[in-house]
């Protein structure tokens, strides 16, 4: 078998941008996307995306490899885009709407983004980090993504500030135009920053390979059917909203857009389009929930949740109005779920609290991953399957990142010669052979379902003249699942002593509001060890036996 080999008809580049041009062929007329009154066909998503995608070459002169950036919600825009820009070559970077200026100044200039999409809502936010770019540096193009009446509501000098709206790029684009397919599946096609850290961002590169197979791979775990109707409560700017926005092109699915939401909307939402799928942290779930009134579903509406353990008791709620949970873990570097609460049908014989413990566990790999396993983290060997011994996640597989954009070091830290990719989240592997995370190597504190930095955190309370020492730890949430505690002690001397109001806007000045501390605790010192490091581990103990906290109940989310 010697003389048989690799060949074009054999081996084209993996990418999921194909599932669009099949998704017009075979649900042409189904609906694709919905959006308050709006509504396209699949076969009118495809004229959309070719059309932005020739916009975004022969108008803005965009080349094969360049970045271009997306900061919006979840709009009809934002999931077209998904398309059109690696259609056009270009790699797809999409930002959090709720970073700050400082932030995202940062991550554009790392980048060398050459063209920002800009949600009307945005447009304050984007300009002021664009003011901040260094003399002679280069400035993106920026294209505005408006709203029916947003035009009107910017100022001459703000709507003179963009090149064209994106309804502009459609209009002009051609329909005719022949994607731009990747050379090698290993070219990258997205790029997506792991935190908001202002000095040292981490940008993950993902090839038209990776994608493609944790595409196939999420839908195949959560066992999505043809032409399900897909709830956007998931941003999309979160490691590309898990892959779905790709998957839902391959299963023709109807993407149900939305701006905003609360508890109430997302149950209007489900009736209105008989939604069938969404994905959502634990923060969503209570929020849901613990809407006024809940009538039951008239039909099941699976759930996929991860970014913290489903509590006990939210699980309960949410299951019994019909939703049917399930939990995954992922990260960024990989973009979707790739280890899953894989149920047993022996299972559903337990009772609610027995459920609740096991669905609560992170789980197994998912088929297309190579091998995942929780070893420690010095000597990499594998930790006992006891359910006690903790170790680090490592994972091995087609959808691991190609590795983060111009960080050599970083990159290497991680992605080890022995094989693996080392995560940073420390767990134990339970005797059936299911893993359960135990805690975050580096105090990553999980709110909503975002990553907030202690170091980052901390870094902003040391900026305050009054603040001789800070230590930020997670104090358990009802409504985030977890909220920033800050520990500080006050240089001797300070005259006029701040309140904790006062830090926490000092803060808010800083910060994005996400990583806000919702509780600022004054101590006379803080535990140390006797080399001077100080003990998170006793403040950890402390802000549990301080209670949940209930400040974010009956927010909406953004």
């Amino acid at each position: 078998m010697e003389e048989l080999k690799l060949s074009p008809a054999n081996s084209s580049p993996l990418t999921p941008l194909g599932f669009l041009e099949r998704a017009a062929i075979v649900y042409g007329d189904s609906t694709s996307v919905v959006y308050n009154n709006l509504s396209y066909t699949w076969s009118h998503t495809h004229t959309r995306c070719l059309r932005v995608a020739s916009s975004i070459g022969t108008l803005l002169g965009v080349r094969r490899g360049q970045v271009v950036s997306v900061i919006a919600p979840n709009v009809p825009a934002m999931y077209e885009l998904h398309f059109a820009v690696p259609m056009a070559g270009a790699i797809l970077n999409n930002i959090n709407t709720r970073l700050n200026a400082v932030t995202v100044s940062v991550m554009l200039r790392h980048s060398e983004s050459k063209l920002v999409f800009v949600d009307h809502l945005s447009v304050s936010l984007v300009l002021d980090a664009v003011s901040l770019f260094p003399q002679n540096t280069p400035i993106p193009f920026l294209v505005l993504i408006a709203d029916a009446t947003a035009a009107e509501s910017l100022t001459v000098d703000c709507r003179d500030r963009f090149f064209c709206s994106y309804e502009n790029l459609v209009e002009k684009g051609d329909e005719t135009f022949r994607w731009v397919r990747p050379i090698s599946e290993w070219d990258p096609m997205v790029l997506n920053y792991t935190s908001g850290t202002t000095s040292s961002p981490k940008g993950v590169v993902h090839c038209h390979r990776g994608l493609f197979i944790i595409t196939v791979d999420s839908l195949v775990d959560w066992g999505v059917s043809k032409q399900p109707v897909y709830l956007w409560t998931l941003p999309m700017f979160h490691s590309n909203g898990w892959s779905h926005p790709w998957g839902m092109a391959a299963v023709g699915g109807t993407n149900v857009c939305l701006r905003r939401f609360d508890g109430q909307i997302i149950l209007n939402l489900i009736r209105r389009h008989s939604v069938t799928h969404m994905c959502a942290a634990p923060v969503v779930l209570n929020m849901v929930s613990n809407s006024p009134n809940p009538n039951p579903l008239d039909n099941p509406v699976h759930v996929m949740t991860g970014g913290a353990p489903p509590p006990a008791a939210v699980l309960h709620r949410t299951e019994s109005l019909g939703f049917v949970i399930s939990h995954g873990y992922g990260l960024t570097e990989v973009l979707g779920v790739v280890v899953s609460c894989s149920w047993k049908r022996e299972w559903n014989r337990l009772p609610a609290t027995e459920r609740a413990r096991l669905k609560a566990r992170q789980g197994v790999r998912t088929a297309a991953m190579t091998d995942i396993d929780v070893v420690d983290p010095d000597s990499g060997i594998s930790v006992k399957r006891d359910g006690l011994t903790m170790g680090e996640i490592v994972l091995r597989g087609g959808c691991v990142m190609l590795g983060y954009l111009k960080d050599h070091a970083a990159t290497a830290k991680c992605v080890r010669d022995d094989g693996w990719f080392y995560t940073g989240d420390m767990a134990v592997m339970h005797p059936d052979g299911y893993l359960e995370i135990k805690d975050r190597s580096k105090d990553v504190i999980i709110s909503g379902g975002e990553n907030v930095s202690s170091v980052e955190v901390e870094s902003a309370l040391y900026s305050h003249p009054a603040v001789d020492e800070a230590a930020v730890v997670a104090r358990p949430d009802e409504f985030w699942g977890e909220t920033p505690c800050a520990f500080v002690t006050l240089k001797k001397g300070t005259r006029v002593r701040p309140t904790e109001n006062e830090i926490v806007e000092y803060c808010r000045e800083k910060l994005p509001h996400y990583m806000v501390p919702k509780a600022v605790v004054f101590r006379d010192e803080l535990p140390k060890t006797s080399t001077g490091k100080i003990q998170k581990f006793v403040l950890k103990e402390i802000a549990k036996r301080m209670g949940y906290s209930t400040c974010g109940v009956g927010r909406s989310r953004m």
